[in-house]
């Protein structure tokens, strides 16, 4: 049965695009990607490589203090600035960016002045977390009032509306936002990332 898990795992996209503007990524963006159409060449099923497009879009993560991009402490893949999402958002006329990959406090935690968000669906992760988990659905305006997931951005890349810092909801486009649910841990510690855990660490505060 684990095989055959893992079979369908190989045949899974790498990634998906929402309504022409949530590009949504397990880690993060590449250096080697100029257009989104490079994803679907990706010959499946295949092993991950080390380096390339295929390894940064499984493994780069967003970092706050640093523009372009800048070597990852995991040891592979990259980091990737605010600019570098800004750049890319602009130039495929998206308006968000969605990835999961690492263990973020309350479920999702924004970068970039909201564009892009970590959403991490396991609450409590590996019983070593007290964070929360959260999962997002895109939903018609008219089904939904609740959490802000991004600032729709015209052709130079400046916010096409304007919203007060604590909004409740935002569109994507318009006819179409995003909502949270939230999934409490099951108990509640002091919150710390001390792990020396590679594979999903949490968000640098």
């Amino acid at each position: 049965m684990w095989k055959k898990f893992q079979e369908v795992f190989n045949l899974l996209p790498f990634a998906a695009v929402v309504d022409e503007k949530i590009f949504c990524i397990h880690a993060g963006l590449s250096p080697d990607l100029q257009q989104p159409e490079q994803i679907k060449r990706i010959m499946r099923p295949t092993d991950v490589p080390d380096a390339g497009l295929l390894c940064d879009l499984l493994w780069s993560d967003p970092e706050a203090d640093i523009a372009g991009w800048a070597e990852n402490d995991r040891g592979v893949s990259y980091t990737f600035g605010a600019d570098v999402v800004s750049k890319f958002l602009q130039k495929h006329d998206f308006d968000l960016v969605v990835r999961a990959h690492q263990v973020v406090e309350d479920g999702y935690e924004f970068f970039a002045d909201r564009q892009l968000v970590t959403i991490f669906s396991a609450p409590n992760y590996c019983g070593e977390f007290d964070n929360a988990g959260a999962v997002s659905s895109p939903v018609p305006r008219d089904e939904s009032s609740h959490h802000i997931l991004c600032t729709p951005r015209d052709s130079n890349g400046s916010p096409r509306q304007s919203f007060p810092p604590l909004a409740q909801v935002m569109s994507v486009d318009d006819s179409l936002m995003c909502s949270f649910r939230i999934l409490k841990p099951t108990e509640k510690h002091k919150f710390g990332f001390t792990t020396n855990r590679p594979l999903t660490p949490p968000r640098k505060r």
